[in-house]
């Protein structure tokens, strides 16, 4: 494993990781993470890959682990900036030498690959757990955790640190109050930022997508459900999307919102591998 950084558009810094095998490359893949979640999370993934053949790198969106600021208190971003501007640089700067090149995203990550303006050098894109966010799609159990978590926990520590507290809950790397702020909004629409008048223009950047799409989830991901799914990625309407649904059996145990890149996982690595490698015979 190897540090790296990118420069954005904007010219912020972002810092990734590097997986390269000691045998022939045969093609590149970019984790594009989860919200909160640093790239380390996604190291299993990597090394699985890494000894199937494939160059991995990992990055953190800015905000977040080691491209986060010194104090995240009145650091300013826009959601959308993950996608078009963060992951736009890394794959930028991975599509050079003519490699084939692909993505596994993870929950955001399904919402960052449309917002991409150069999705056209991606080969593939295989996504976990992505979904529209609202809570009429989770458990009803559910539901009422999420419903209290965004309208009376999280404003209030918002409120006090100055910016997202994730972290004092166990859940993730700390957000930035804007960004915080905009994924509360977009998550009271059944169809996510599609609903938001404001944001009108986004559903032609997801039209103009033509990447094959695989959107593969679990069974008992509360958080995101085939049917959350389903809302969230027609607006890929333009390209082939194949969608999984995957029941915990097939890893041995519970699965949810994180289990796609937890230990046991292999089997559903394997068949994201195996579907890159069909792309790739055929470039």
């Amino acid at each position: 494993m190897q540090s790296i950084s990118f420069t954005t558009a904007d010219n912020y810094e972002i810092h990734g990781s590097v997986f390269t095998p000691s045998i022939h490359v045969k093609g590149r893949i970019i984790v594009a993470g989860a919200t909160g979640v640093p790239q380390g999370f996604y190291r299993r993934f990597a090394t699985f890959a890494k000894a199937q053949g494939y160059e991995v790198i990992t990055f953190d969106y800015r905000g977040i682990g080691s491209s986060k600021p010194k104090t995240l208190k009145g650091f300013e971003m826009n959601l959308l900036d993950w996608g078009r501007l963060d992951l736009a640089a890394v794959v930028d700067s991975m599509s050079e030498d003519g490699l084939p090149l692909f993505i596994i995203g993870h929950s955001y990550g399904g919402h960052a690959f449309g917002l991409l303006p150069n999705h056209h050098k991606v080969s593939g894109f295989y996504v976990f757990g992505t979904g529209a966010g609202w809570h009429g799609y989770m458990p009803f159990s559910e539901q009422a955790k999420v419903l209290a978590m965004w309208n009376l926990v999280l404003p209030i520590i918002t409120w006090w640190k100055g910016y997202c507290a994730w972290r004092l809950l166990g859940m993730g790397e700390d957000l930035p109050r804007s960004a915080f702020l905009q994924w509360r909004y977009w998550c009271k629409f059944p169809h996510y930022f599609f609903d938001d008048p404001k944001m009108s223009g986004l559903r032609y950047l997801y039209q103009s997508v033509k990447t094959p799409i695989v959107a593969a989830n679990a069974l008992d991901d509360r958080w995101a459900m085939p049917v959350s799914r389903d809302a969230f990625v027609k607006h890929y309407s333009n390209t082939s999307v194949t969608k999984v649904d995957i029941s915990p059996k097939e890893v041995g145990g519970e699965i949810g919102h994180m289990g796609y890149f937890r230990k046991n996982s292999e089997p559903l690595w394997g068949a994201a591998l195996n579907w890159f490698d069909g792309i790739t015979t055929k470039l």
